[in-house]
Order: C-alpha cells, then structure tokens, then sequence
C-alpha cells in the first residue's frame, strides 16, 4: 500500500518519521512524502544532538535506534524527492501519517490551509490516517466540509500532554528560551481538547515515563478511533508504527 507521510520542511521530529517510516517500509509498505515546500525535509538538529537541553538531554533526544532509523531515511528515494502540499492529491494515496516536532520550523506544517484541505480529504474517504504528538495539532486544525468542524470532532485522541510540554519548557527554558513552546500560551492538548466534542474524548494514557522500543512496545500508548490512530509523543513511536501497519493491513483485506 501507498502511505504518504505530510511533513514539515525544517524541525521535524526525527523518531516520529524515521521510526515508523522504517517499519513500514520493512513491511513491505510504499512510502511517500509530502513537505510544504517540496524540498527535501531536514529534521530538528537538536533532537539528534541534545544540544543545551540539560537534565532532559537523554529522555528528549532521538534513541541510537531511532538515530540509525534516520540515517536510512534519508538515503531512501522517495524521501529525497518529496512533492509539495499543492500536488496531494488524496486517491494516490492508501493513507496519511501525520508526524510531530516542535521548533518554530514546524509552523508552516502546522498553520497550511491547504495541507488541512487534504487532511479532511482523507478522513472523507475513510483512509487511515496518522498523528503523533504535534501532528495531532494539524489534524484538529482540518476541518469537514460538510460541517465546518475539526475531523477530530465526535473522535476520541491523544496528544503530547500538558504535563510533557510545559515541563520541557520549564526544565530548557533559561537555555533554549520557548523552544520547547511552539505557542506560547497554548499548548497542544488544549488546542486539541478545544476542538473535540467532549473534553472526555481526550485520553492521556499512562504516565509517560519511558520510551518504547521494538521489544517493549507495552511502554507505548495509542488511541483509536475507527480508521484514526494518535499518539503523544516519540516514546510511543514503536506502539504507532506498528498499530498503525496493523490498521493499513486490515483495510486492505
């Protein structure tokens, strides 16, 4: 199946691309790209070198797993020829994947009017789609045309927690200043809970404390809602690659 992964041009998270990138392409799955540009993507340089994150540095930055995973990524064909936003066209497409990051980079991926437009597109035709942590904002940020609310509206999600972002925040914030804050004074899960029917229909999951690997998937958490799977952060990266494969199989059958 075709799989096109919509991202940002500059700062994205490199462990919510490579990792599920690397394990759906190891089964079997085409993946494609998409960046608001059309240029080649080049991931937030910090979350591969912990640069001035401080007490946080082994917790935030990419795994050497992770790491090796990106490495491949951007030897790969596709990912080094992606198309732009504009060229989407959403019957080319067996599903969507939303990835995260947090610097300023990420604000064209999150604030395009026309990525959106594809995004509800997708959710239109049932396809699965996608979203980890920052990705989640893109995805409430989409609206159904035929009734003006976020696709999101009427499902239940998660996303990067309060508690995980404004720690971050607080802990990097003498160093790195509102880095960890692509709003400032709006953080991702109130957006996100303010575009959801019901503040119930955010679901937090288990205190994130440890990340997931390929043989600890029960450290990460998900949640689905039909042909809609999220996530909060890359610590549940392995948990999202993998359920989200299992979905994509199943729709094909």
């Amino acid at each position: 199946m075709t799989i096109l992964f919509a991202m940002s041009t500059h700062d994205f998270d490199p462990t919510e691309v490579a990792v599920p990138w690397n394990i759906l392409t190891e089964n079997g799955q085409d993946i494609r790209f998409a960046t608001d540009t059309g240029e080649v993507g080049k991931t937030d340089p910090r979350m591969l070198s912990g640069k001035d994150l401080g007490l946080l540095k082994r917790l935030l930055i990419a795994q050497k797993g992770a790491q090796k995973n990106y490495q491949d990524l951007c030897q790969d064909k596709a990912f080094q020829n992606p198309i732009g936003y504009d060229d989407i066209r959403v019957e080319d497409y067996d599903g969507l994947i939303l990835p995260g990051g947090h610097a300023k980079g990420m604000l064209p991926y999150l604030e395009s009017e026309t990525l959106q437009k594809a995004i509800a597109a997708f959710f239109t035709a049932n396809k699965p789609v996608g979203a980890i942590c920052h990705g989640v904002v893109a995805a409430c940020r989409a609206k159904d045309p035929k009734t003006g609310k976020s696709v999101l509206h009427g499902r239940k999600t998660t996303a990067l927690l309060n508690k995980q972002e404004l720690l971050a925040h607080k802990l990097t914030k003498k160093n790195l200043g509102d880095y960890f804050l692509t709003y400032p004074g709006l953080t991702v899960e109130d957006e996100v809970t303010q575009s959801l029917q019901s503040a119930d229909d955010f679901i937090p999951g288990p205190n994130p404390v440890f990340r997931d690997t390929p043989n600890k998937l029960s450290r990460g958490f998900v949640v689905r809602d039909g042909q809609y799977l999220s996530a909060r952060w890359p610590g549940d990266a392995h948990k999202f690659g993998n359920t989200y494969l299992n979905m994509i199989k199943n729709s094909a059958a």
